[in-house]
């Protein structure tokens, strides 16, 4: 038998873009009803970083920074290019600061600033220095009711030291540190001991850093602006009216079907489809099965969204400068079998690594931004060839900072050779037979790579130029760019890596608004589409970090606001509620 609910919004989806979404709606009196997939809410954000790029944002006004809005915008404009969409971007540029204002005062959701966060490209006219970031603030997961933590996907283990999240920035340099700075130590022992008690007596780590902090944070708000949230309750389709507007959904709950009406608007907000094997099969490049890509998104995110949409008029973005928001990873084999995907985010910026195709020959500057990697290591291998790299480390490098999932001192090294994760050669040689490199183009490379990397300079690639490349590195480095030093003493190291995602670009055809649009790019009545089913604002391209998560927050906020009639600048009163 059919159970029938009605509510104001139903949000399809309990990731950021959609929790945004239910709080912003549930603020502004609307009765929400959230329908998540999966038996936990958070998606992809849940394991991720949790960064989120806002320019303008209030956090940066309070430290003096007022930027002008035409700046951010004109570096937009520089790297999106053909994909320049001014409506989208204006609404996103206008709307993110609010969006972070009134997360920061209204709700759980604290902000701290990425105030030394710069922009990717920093030789691009408007590029950002700084303080266009934000992140989650940490929370104590005790904090968290039992019931609303019950529904929280949890840190990603390959992204934390052994289930304790280490949030970017002063968090985790101390962990870096911790063998060279008492400080650092001290910091990080803190931090260990608390995280031992916590798996002694919860039996997981509850110091909530990064994207497990954002979401327990929304479903905090959600919980206390009174949210319905569903976990296990997949949509299956939409229902409309004679006039073709959306009115709700047909959902499976854990005891049978759900008719949901909806009579201010559904919102859609599933995660795109980077875990749907014939839709990668279709839309991403170098991928002719569909298996020769490795997400970090959940399984669950297969393109219901996207389906939904198309079911009644809307259409899948094509034209984006790439369907898929790109990282590259390494596989971590497991010894009962299974497998891990570990994103190469932190150790290609450190000094002392080089990446390498099967050439030998380096392709990328190893430092500018993950997508960025992965573009170029798919553009550079030759067709019929595997699409694959290896980053190289010396043994020093290795004891310094991670290499992939492998940790850097105390930590020992012979269980990731053991398992086969890191290739291990006493010369480079070695290493490059094992690893199925040219041997002698390997050496030729380190060794070009050594002589400019003692003076600071990398003439083929200008790694290490940028704020972004140098504050990647690390100021203590004795060589005199904070991103570069050469390979020198044996034994090395080489992981293999993959392409992998975070989520993907295309999405719905969406307005400013959020709207779903038809084939005419008419609004469908009572639809909306936000986070990974929106087609992303910035075209395909990754300008920043935080440009997934920034979006799906301030398009989710935009929408809500569009579907419960609200207009105008929303009026912040910075009363913040949490902590």
């Amino acid at each position: 038998m059919t159970e029938t609910l009605s509510c104001d919004i139903l949000v399809i989806g309990g990731g950021a873009g959609g929790l945004a979404a239910a709080v912003t709606a549930a603020y502004h009196g609307a009765k929400v009803i959230v329908a998540e997939k999966a038996a936990v809410c958070g998606g992809a954000t849940a394991w991720s970083g949790g960064w989120m790029w806002a320019p303008r944002n209030p956090l940066a006004v309070a430290d003096g920074i007022d930027e002008d809005i035409e700046l951010p915008r004109s570096y937009l404009r520089h790297r999106l290019g053909a994909n320049f969409d001014a409506d989208k971007v204006d609404a996103f540029l206008t709307e993110a600061p609010q969006m972070v204002g009134f997360f920061h005062d209204k709700t759980r959701l604290q902000f701290v600033a990425g105030t030394a966060i710069a922009d990717i490209h920093g030789d691009t006219p408007g590029a950002g220095t700084g303080h266009r970031s934000v992140a989650p603030r940490p929370i104590d997961a005790y904090k968290i009711p039992a019931a609303v933590r019950a529904k929280l996907r949890w840190q990603l283990y390959e992204t934390s030291f052994l289930g304790m999240g280490i949030m970017a920035g002063p968090d985790l340099q101390a962990f870096l540190h911790a063998t060279r700075s008492p400080k650092a130590f001290a910091h990080a022992a803190r931090r260990v001991s608390r995280h031992i008690v916590d798996l002694a007596t919860a039996r997981k780590g509850m110091q909530l850093v990064n994207g497990t902090a954002l979401i327990g944070r929304l479903l905090t708000s959600a919980d206390e602006y009174g949210v319905d949230i569903r976990v296990s309750t997949p949509a299956r389709r939409l229902t409309t009216d004679p006039s073709g507007a959306v009115t709700g959904a047909i959902l499976d709950g854990p005891d049978g079907p759900i008719a949901i009406r909806a009579d201010q608007g559904v919102i859609l907000a599933t995660g795109g489809f980077p875990s749907n094997v014939e839709m990668r099969k279709r839309h991403f490049p170098r991928t002719p099965t569909g298996l020769e890509h490795w997400t970090l998104a959940p399984d669950t995110a297969t393109g219901d969204g996207i389906t939904l949409a198309e079911s009644v008029g809307g259409r899948l973005d094509t034209t984006l400068a790439s369907p898929v928001a790109y990282c590259p990873v390494s596989l971590v084999p497991y010894r009962n079998g299974k497998t891990g995907v570990f994103p190469h985010i932190l150790d290609r910026g450190k000094p002392g690594v080089i990446g390498v195709l099967a050439s030998g020959k380096r392709f990328v500057n190893e430092a500018n931004g993950y997508h960025d990697y992965t573009t170029a290591m798919i553009d550079a291998v030759p067709e019929g060839q595997e699409v694959c790299s290896w980053l190289i480390s010396d043994h020093r490098f290795q004891r310094l900072y991670p290499l992939g999932m492998s940790k850097p001192r105390p930590i020992p090294i012979w269980p990731y050779v053991r398992s086969g994760y890191l290739v291990k050669g006493r010369t480079l040689a070695e290493l490059a037979r094992k690893c199925g490199i040219n041997s002698e183009q390997l050496q030729a490379t380190v060794t070009s790579f050594n002589e400019h990397a003692r003076r600071g300079q990398d003439p083929e690639y200008s790694r290490g130029t940028t704020l972004f490349n140098r504050g990647s590195g690390d100021p203590d480095n004795p060589y005199p760019n904070p991103s570069l030093a050469p390979l020198e003493n044996g034994p090395f190291y080489a992981v293999k890596v993959l392409p992998g995602s975070f989520g993907t670009f295309s999405g719905a055809v969406t307005d400013a608004s959020a709207r779903v649009l038809g084939d005419s790019n008419t609004p469908i009545e009572g639809l909306y589409a936000v986070g990974s089913d929106q087609s992303n604002v910035m075209g395909g391209h990754y300008p920043a970090g935080g440009i997934n998560i920034g979006p799906a927050m301030t398009f989710g906020y935009i929408a809500a606001r569009h579907a419960t009639g609200q207009s105008g600048t929303f009026r912040l009163g910075h009363q913040p509620q949490g902590q």
